[in-house]
């Protein structure tokens, strides 16, 4: 399978969503869609790692539903014009510097 950067992944959607008229749902619609995907999502973690165990557990079942969650943000993403590589990159500088120090470093090793 090829690899693909956060903005060709964007494009690619953007040129599978452009060619509907309906084009990308509105906010409020795919924010309950995020909420639907994440409560998919949700169910396979909980039937893999939780209590209860579903009866036939497919590992993949939480790659399709990472997928269809992913796919549904991107779409978010670019029906409000923004660059996910741009919003992550932000996103970690901000952990990078204001959280440097919040956590217990892994000691280095030397084998």
């Amino acid at each position: 399978m090829e690899r693909l950067t956060l903005t060709q992944l964007q494009n690619r959607v953007d040129a599978y969503i452009g060619q509907y008229e309906e084009g990308y749902f509105p906010p409020f619609e795919m924010l309950a869609r995020l909420t639907e995907e994440v409560g998919e999502l949700s169910r396979e973690v909980q039937h893999v790692y939780g209590h209860v165990k579903k009866k036939q557990i497919d590992q993949n079942d939480i790659e399709k539903e990472t997928g269809d969650l992913f796919f549904t943000l991107i779409c978010f993403a670019n029906a409000q014009g923004i660059r996910l590589e741009d919003a992550l990159l932000q996103v970690l500088h901000k952990f990078e510097t204001r959280d440097k120090d919040r956590w217990t470093r892994k000691e280095e090793r030397y084998d």
